[in-house]
């Protein structure tokens, strides 16, 4: 199997770069599970603090990979299952990870692409940078990224991206609170670092129980946000410094 993924760690920030250029870094099932495996084993090594996810080539991540066609049918279902599965336990992962995530994103961020930058808990885009839904354009419904885009942004927003199928330039993103810098391209992998580096300089449990909280508190209504605060609070409190 080629390099689909591309992993490097420079000091306490490990970088995974998509590596399918060819492709415009298409999701298949190898990258799905190189990305699944790479985020679990970030997880278990405490000397990686923040994760940047980065694309290879002329784009960041254009979206499943429709170039290999999945029709239903009774013996393949299963296959289907598991593969929709593997989809969408990488989704989940974005905010199950600990540590942040930061997604460096220049050229497509097209379909899944796009729920893996938005899903990402910091977003540095390139000008260069077009976040889009083109499912229905491409005679596809727009399922599970429905779902996600629902969950990421506000409505009208989801909606209009999902059914207009417009891509949306980085000004509009910045400007809606969906990305955190717009960069000149080169410099979006440099500004990625730059905070990723500032994120790694903080006590790594309190950064990491701040996302936890963060993504917790996200699910719940403000009462009970606030009152899974005061208990994590109190934990943390008792931890010697």
């Amino acid at each position: 199997m080629d390099d689909v993924l591309l992993v490097e760690t420079r000091g306490a920030v490990r970088l995974l770069t998509m590596n399918r250029p060819a492709k415009l870094n298409a999701l298949n099932a190898d990258l799905v599970h190189a990305l699944t495996d790479a985020l679990l084993e970030v997880q278990d090594d405490n000397a990686v603090s923040v994760v940047i996810l980065a694309g290879s080539g002329r784009a960041f991540c254009a979206g499943a990979d429709t170039s290999v066609s999945r029709p239903l049918t009774a013996e393949n279902r299963q296959n289907l299952i598991r593969h929709g599965d593997a989809n969408i336990a990488l989704t989940k992962l974005l905010a199950r990870v600990d540590k942040p995530i930061i997604a460096a994103v220049h050229g497509y961020a097209l379909g899944a692409g796009c729920g893996l930058a938005f899903g990402s808990d910091l977003v540095v885009a390139a000008e260069s940078a077009r976040f889009g839904y083109p499912e229905l354009k491409a005679g596809l419904t727009a399922s599970t990224v429905t779902a996600h885009a629902v969950h990421l942004m506000g409505r009208k927003v989801a909606f209009e991206l999902l059914t207009l199928c417009e891509n949306m330039l980085p000004a509009r993103a910045y400007e809606l609170g969906l990305v955190n810098r717009v960069v000149p391209d080169d410099r979006v992998i440099a500004e990625a670092m730059a905070i990723g580096e500032k994120l790694a300089g903080w006590d790594q449990e309190f950064l990491w129980q701040t996302k936890r909280t963060f993504h917790r508190a996200a699910s719940l209504d403000l009462e009970q946000a606030l009152e899974m605060a005061r208990d994590i609070s109190v934990m943390m409190g008792r931890f010697p410094k």
